[in-house]
């Protein structure tokens, strides 16, 4: 089966671009899917806009909004921030509900700048699945190669397994996969049905791992990232689920929306469909 392809909203972050802005830039690119951030959705309805208006929007454009990037606190060992955390987390649930997205962003936030026992990190995300069952929403356990909890594939695959919950779905990224471990056997371990979504992007041979940020992903295609093998192993474990091309990179935001949609799903294509 073909790859099917979305774009996150961070790779076209230019002033005064809005929700609904990016649905039309990322259906013009020809993606299937966008994944939006909840600060940029707060923002839009606090500036008068409506959940309706985006939902709306990308159903006439015939585009799924497929996960919503939020950053809860759900892992943090300190029960107050954990709790303030998790309320949080039902916020953005309801919000993705109300888009009619079907999944949420978990992501290591809070415990991305410390070691906390990876074991009581699975307890905890029990109740992030239990919680996100409420809402009809499947939670996507993220990990950040920049983490020193959380940071690598196979505590990603532990937390998942430890956690008690059936079909739990983790969120690849293949620049936190070089940051984290150096390498993309990963993907082959998670398994068929369990990688929900993969954030797909490249990196330099400069600035080395240990220094490499957010800031400097390229296009797919543009650095070094093993595309070969990447590909080879995704298509081993049957993966179905979308390609969501997400960078950060200001010269790319420079130049405007319209050409970093469409220059990331060719670059994308080129890679994944020899």
């Amino acid at each position: 089966m073909p790859f099917k392809y979305c774009l996150n909203t961070s790779t076209i972050r230019s002033e005064g671009t809005s929700p609904l802005d990016t649905i039309d830039v990322a259906a013009d690119a020809g993606y299937e899917g966008i994944e939006p951030w909840a600060d940029e959705i707060d923002a839009f309805v606090e500036s008068g806009g409506s959940l309706d208006d985006i939902r709306e929007k990308a159903q006439d454009r015939g585009l799924r909004i497929v996960n919503l990037i939020a950053f809860p606190e759900w892992a943090v060992p300190e029960d107050d921030r954990r709790e303030a955390g998790l309320s949080e987390l039902r916020r953005c649930l309801e919000l993705a509900r109300r888009l009619g997205c079907s999944f949420l962003a978990a992501p290591p936030r809070g415990i991305h700048d410390r070691s906390v026992d990876i074991f009581e990190v699975a307890e905890r995300y029990a109740s992030v699945v239990d919680i996100a069952k409420e809402y009809g929403i499947t939670p996507l356990l993220e990990y950040w190669g920049i983490a020193k909890t959380l940071g690598r594939t196979g505590e990603a695959l532990l937390v998942a397994a430890e956690c008690g919950r059936p079909d739990v779905q983790i969120l690849a990224d293949v620049f936190h996969m070089y940051k984290g471990s150096g390498h993309h056997r990963g993907f082959d371990q998670i398994g068929a049905g369990r990688l929900g979504l993969v954030h797909v992007n490249d990196y330099p041979a400069s600035p080395g791992r240990d220094t490499i940020s957010d800031a400097d992903r390229v296009f797919p295609g543009d650095g070094l990232a093993p595309w070969d093998e990447i590909v080879s192993n995704l298509n081993r474990i049957g993966f179905d689920g979308m390609l969501s091309v997400e960078l950060f990179n200001q010269s790319y935001w420079d130049r405007g929306p319209e050409w970093a949609a469409k220059m990331g799903i060719e670059k994308l294509r080129g890679k994944v469909e020899k």
